[in-house]
């Protein structure tokens, strides 16, 4: 057996894809093993996420990480020095015990999680499996392995590109694809449909944080209409073979107890803006939105949720922020069927888990998920797959730090072959 007993751990300032610093992880075992991994950011946060430290002041806009990468080497190498890396529990409990706040604002979630994650890494490579298989191990999952279905941004709104227009992604998700590489190549031709349809009309401003269309859209709708028709003009089945994902990120629309459109100069209260949503389910072909409202009204998640009656996954993200807790909490007023997993969010892979844990215990869905700040780091994916977790999100089919993630599971289906199957069809089982 490797000697998996941690060496050293240590912390660098790398830089994300909006050009921002954040930190990178490096622990190295007795045996010689290497783990690395990078933490991501987002623009659009809950107000429960683990604190992303950030170091204020003029240099940078204050968004330097200096702070964070000091408390690796200060803090958090020197209290995990020794411990067995194959201990991934005990290596998160120690780090959490060590920051010492509800929030991990002593050392920063963006390190702890940079750490976390570099230590499954460099234990997986010390029993010389990819960080997936030897996550499966761990859990004892068994059968075939699963290729997660993407949920891939067509057009990017909300904080993702300077709230051209309100709702903050208008996806596309391939659910008559057979295999993952089917649905890359079935999203891309949505992709590439929707670009021409947008410059055709002069409707193209760029590309958002995700790497989606930054649209020039008139109204939300608009958005929606044109995703349809980038999917039949890519000669797909709207709802057959291609479907329509929403995330209305609606904790960022709330303003004084209301829903504020700024595109569509109007305001809803929490009522007006559920049957919003739900008037677009009715005529679209959407199966999945996610905080179609804000984190602050569990109310109306929960009516929402009632109202759809099992016709679309309804997805907590803002009032979920990877948290066991507090998916247990949303399951008991009837909010929400289908939590989304973001590791930085939750700042230890330990609890990540237990969220991913924890929606299953409540007969949710899940679905691990980029930031719109990311990096070349692959882990989620191997997260996803180790997991057994069977939706993945992570931004649009452009961009090297969404199309790495990608990439990274078109090769693992690949290498396993008839080992491994493809979770096509409807993302959740919608009659619950």
């Amino acid at each position: 057996m490797p000697n998996t007993a941690i060496e050293s751990v240590t912390g660098l300032c790398v830089w994300d894809s909006r050009g921002r610093p954040t930190v990178e992880a490096c622990v190295r075992l007795a045996c010689g093993a290497e783990g690395r991994a990078i933490a991501p950011a987002g623009a659009s946060t809950g107000s429960g996420e683990a604190v992303d430290l950030r170091d204020g002041g003029h240099a940078l806009g204050g968004l330097g990480v200096a702070r964070a990468v000091a408390n690796v080497a200060e803090g958090i190498a020197p209290a995990l020095a020794g411990m067995d890396a194959d201990d991934q529990e005990a290596i998160d409990a120690a780090m959490i015990e060590l920051d010492g706040t509800a929030n991990k604002g002593r050392l920063g979630g963006n390190a702890m999680i940079a750490v976390s994650m570099a230590v499954a890494h460099a234990a997986a490579a010390a029993h010389d499996q990819p960080l997936w298989r030897y996550l499966r191990a761990r859990e004892g999952v068994d059968g075939a392995v699963v290729l997660p279905m993407p949920e891939i941004q067509i057009f990017g709104g909300g904080a993702h590109a300077g709230r051209r227009v309100d709702v903050q992604d208008f996806m596309a998700m391939p659910i008559g694809a057979e295999s993952f590489a089917e649905a890359c190549v079935m999203t891309a031709e949505v992709y590439r449909a929707a670009g021409a349809i947008m410059g055709k009309r002069g409707k193209l401003m760029g590309v958002a944080d995700e790497g989606g269309f930054w649209p020039a859209f008139d109204t939300n709708e608009e958005a929606i209409e044109a995703l349809l028709e980038a999917i039949e003009k890519a000669g797909f089945v709207p709802g057959e073979e291609v479907a329509i994902s929403l995330d209305i990120a609606a904790s960022e629309l709330h303003r004084d107890g209301l829903y504020s459109l700024g595109l569509e100069k109007r305001a809803l209260d929490s009522d007006a803006m559920a049957a919003m949503v739900l008037d677009w389910v009715n005529r679209y072909p959407i199966v999945s939105v996610e905080d179609p409202l804000g984190e602050h009204d569990p109310d109306g998640l929960a009516r929402f949720t009632a109202a759809a009656l099992g016709r679309v996954q309804v997805v907590g993200d803002d009032a979920v922020v990877t948290s066991a807790a507090r998916i247990a909490a949303l399951a008991a007023r009837g909010a929400c069927n289908t939590a989304l997993i973001k590791p930085n969010q939750a700042g230890t892979l330990s609890e990540t888990l237990a969220a991913v844990k924890a929606a299953r215990a409540e007969g949710w869905g899940a679905i691990v998920s980029a930031r719109s700040g990311e990096t070349e780091d692959v882990t989620i994916v191997h997260l996803a797959l180790g997991w057994g977790v069977e939706q993945l999100k992570v931004g649009s089919f452009a961009r090297s730090e969404r199309i790495a993630k990608w990439n990274e599971a078109i090769r693992i289906e690949d290498a396993l072959g008839q080992g491994a199957r493809f979770a096509t069809g409807l993302p959740f089982p919608l009659s619950q």
